[in-house]
């Protein structure tokens, strides 16, 4: 903001411009405009635009567009936005979207339910806490993939159904390269551990020879953490199909991660996003959340609201 009035013209450039709602575009036109379309400060545009939708006392954790706000955001925009959607411009594969589910053990499951209703898991070696609902919701989305950590930070393991499903995945790819999408540092070790054992050829994208070497089709799997390789790089000459075997909760790396294989310049017709789901679990809530497009952090309330309901 402060070299901004030094521009005479900037042009802003956007694949997601209000990943988790509306209240996003005030930071991005106030740099266009220096607040002259939606104001120079926040609280106003939430004045005017918006109402506190979830709240615990005066903290407001996510804010609801009131009526008609949305279309005389556009309309207050609208005379230095153009949005195209690369679908409508250019030749893109298909996308198709699957879910492979996986079901827990009763034990396991009883596991997962003292998590979710208590916040205390109960082990041989202790007892693992959750002290809010963000934590709550952590404990559970790595139970369900399988392992938790301590709260001294130690590595648990849990089941391996997610394991299970991507070696199933893999065989069933015959050679043809697989992008998998992991959360937890824990999820990447245990991968790590079944690819050695079965003796399955990888690498994780992160450096330039790794990513040369999976566009050069030379990687039967490769390994990558959204938020380090969501944005940026051009992965769609290495293969088309991607697998999460853990999600996020953020729609945009979420986005932008799929974008990775679909984009323009993928050979392929199709480009196929598998799910990892464990069923009964937040892992269907973190699912419906990035499909419906929810705001991350409403989405995340309302989730393990849902689940501590039950």
């Amino acid at each position: 903001m402060k070299v901004r009035p030094k521009a005479k013209r900037v042009v802003g450039l956007t694949g997601t411009p209000a990943t988790n709602g509306l209240m996003d575009l005030w930071a991005e036109f106030r740099l266009l405009d220096m607040g002259k379309r939606l104001g120079r400060f926040i609280g106003a545009y939430r004045t005017d635009y918006f109402r506190p939708n979830k709240m615990n006392g005066q903290i407001v954790y996510s804010y609801k567009p009131l009526p008609g706000a949305e279309e005389r955001i556009y309309e207050k925009i609208s005379d230095i936005t153009i949005s195209m959607n690369a679908a409508d411009h250019l030749d893109m594969p298909e996308l198709i979207s699957s879910e492979y589910t996986v079901h827990l053990s009763d034990d396991e499951k009883r596991q997962y339910d003292d998590m979710r209703k208590n916040l205390i898991l109960q082990m041989p070696d202790g007892e693992i806490t959750a002290a809010n609902a963000a934590a709550l919701s952590n404990k559970l989305c790595q139970m369900a993939n399988g392992a938790i950590y301590t709260d001294k930070q130690e590595v648990i393991p849990l089941h391996g159904r997610k394991l299970d499903a991507l070696e199933d995945i893999i065989e069933s790819m015959n050679g043809r390269p697989l992008l998998v999408a992991y959360w937890f540092k824990h999820d990447y070790d245990r991968i790590v551990e079944r690819l050695h054992q079965q003796h399955i050829p990888f690498s994780r994208l992160d450096t330039e020879a790794s990513i040369r070497r999976w566009n050069n089709g030379e990687l039967p799997v490769a390994l990558i953490h959204p938020a380090s390789a969501g944005h940026g790089l051009n992965l769609q000459s290495g293969g088309n199909t991607l697998v999460w075997f853990g999600l996020t909760w953020s729609l945009e790396l979420y986005q932008q991660t799929v974008a990775r294989l679909w984009r323009q310049g993928q050979q392929s017709a199709t480009v196929i996003i598998w799910h990892i789901v464990t069923e009964g679990t937040i892992d269907n809530q973190i699912l419906e959340a990035l499909e419906t497009k929810d705001k991350t952090q409403s989405a995340l309330i309302a989730a393990v609201k849902a689940e501590l309901d039950k």
